[in-house]
């Protein structure tokens, strides 16, 4: 961590079913591809261990040299406001909130428990995916349901994306040679999934997810904003139970229901300049929602100093970026068109007369779960 270079990287895949693989790359080393008979997250963990252990293929030396793990958590409810180190008490928190996240916190939590396993010793830390949205005001994050069953249910504005919207935030105010105390930022994560925030002094104060996922944005297969009543409308016209009209709406939605064709934007490129109308009006659809959200986020915090657009589709499709910004000059916004159309991790897109910096940073979520760990394990361990 002393100079936040990355020793390795590697994920195991298809773990308890055939073909489970191993990815690994070791800096100034071979990458290493191989497949492998695992049934249990224990065994996946025991063998990224062997694998940084590996004299040919290895990121390290010896167990001594990993001073903690940091566990990306989808769902802390509202008890957190920051990442913790895990104990029996925020196990216990993980796990009431798996109603509100049932597919991502059984799959953390299983991952906490085979590290805890292979690595006992080690301090784990738990960087939750809804902290940073902690601090929206209640005219953010409230619902007009009664307050009675909000309270109850704990239904509420949550957010996700949270760590990837701090990191590039933090990042834009370091680029731009400013406090993050002092800018007015909206962070665009766009990729299949996708989320905006609103960030005033370095606090969020609003972003398009909600009390899942679901909210916001039009995504790759998620629907985003609708009006509920749609949801009995279409259990009465085509049968669906509550079940099979959620999975309708998180799966089959999106871009790739408007489009017919695909929820990746290459494909939904190359089929619109094709001649396919359908496409076009997906991408259009999508490029329309994130134009308004920047527009009614602006008008939330009083302006903006910076727009920062990040994720799969934020990073590398400029025409969208382009389709997006055009038509907010009014907030002072100019993109600088030769700019927008080279390539990096970071870089300004903005024309220097722009009174908007516009920007586009490769998002590093794990660098910054690594922060939040060393940070964690500094104050308490």
């Amino acid at each position: 961590m002393n100079d936040e270079s990355v020793l390795a990287s590697g994920i195991v895949e298809r773990i308890g079913v055939d073909q489970t693989t191993l990815k690994h790359q070791a800096e100034g080393k071979e990458k290493l591809v191989m497949g492998l008979d695992i049934q249990d997250h224990s065994g996946a963990v025991q063998v990224v261990v062997d694998t940084l252990l590996s004299r040919e293929y290895g990121g390290i030396s010896s167990m001594d040299e990993i001073g903690a793990v940091g566990h990306r958590i989808a769902h802390g409810g509202d008890q957190f406001i920051g990442s913790v180190l895990i104990d029996e008490s925020v196990m216990r928190a993980i796990r009431e909130n798996i109603e509100l996240a049932p597919l991502h916190n059984p799959a953390n939590i299983t991952g906490i428990e085979a590290c805890l396993k292979v690595m006992p010793e080690k301090p784990m830390v738990a960087v939750f995916d809804t902290a940073y949205h902690q601090t929206l005001p209640p005219k953010a994050y409230l619902y007009g349901l009664s307050y009675e069953v909000s309270e109850s249910y704990k239904i509420r504005r949550y957010g996700f994306h949270g760590t990837s919207h701090k990191y590039i935030a933090l990042q834009a105010a370091k680029a731009m040679g400013k406090s993050i105390d002092e800018l007015k930022i909206i962070t665009c994560h766009l990729g299949n999934g996708s989320s905006i925030a609103a960030i005033k002094y370095g606090q969020c104060m609003d972003t398009s997810m909600g009390f899942t996922p679901l909210e916001g944005l039009v995504m790759g297969t998620r629907c985003g904003d609708i009006d509920p009543s749609i949801i009995q409308f279409l259990m009465q016209k085509k049968g669906m139970t509550i079940k099979g009209v959620m999975a309708y709406l998180n799966s089959e939605c999106g871009v790739l229901g408007l489009s017919g064709r695909s929820s990746d934007f290459r494909d939904l490129w190359n089929y619109a300049n094709l001649g396919d109308e359908r496409c076009k009006t997906a991408i259009d659809v999508f490029c329309y929602r994130v134009k308004k959200y920047i527009g009614a986020y602006s008008a939330a915090i009083g302006g903006v100093d910076a727009i920062v657009f990040s994720g799969g589709i934020g990073e590398n499709d400029l025409l969208v970026r382009e389709a997006i910004l055009e038509g907010l000059e009014y907030l002072g916004v100019q993109i600088d068109h030769m700019l927008n159309a080279e390539k990096g991790a970071q870089r300004f897109i903005s024309a220097p007369e722009s009174k908007v910096v516009v920007m586009v940073i490769r998002t590093n979520e794990e660098l910054m779960i690594a922060k939040d760990t060393l940070d964690i394990v500094r104050l308490v361990v």
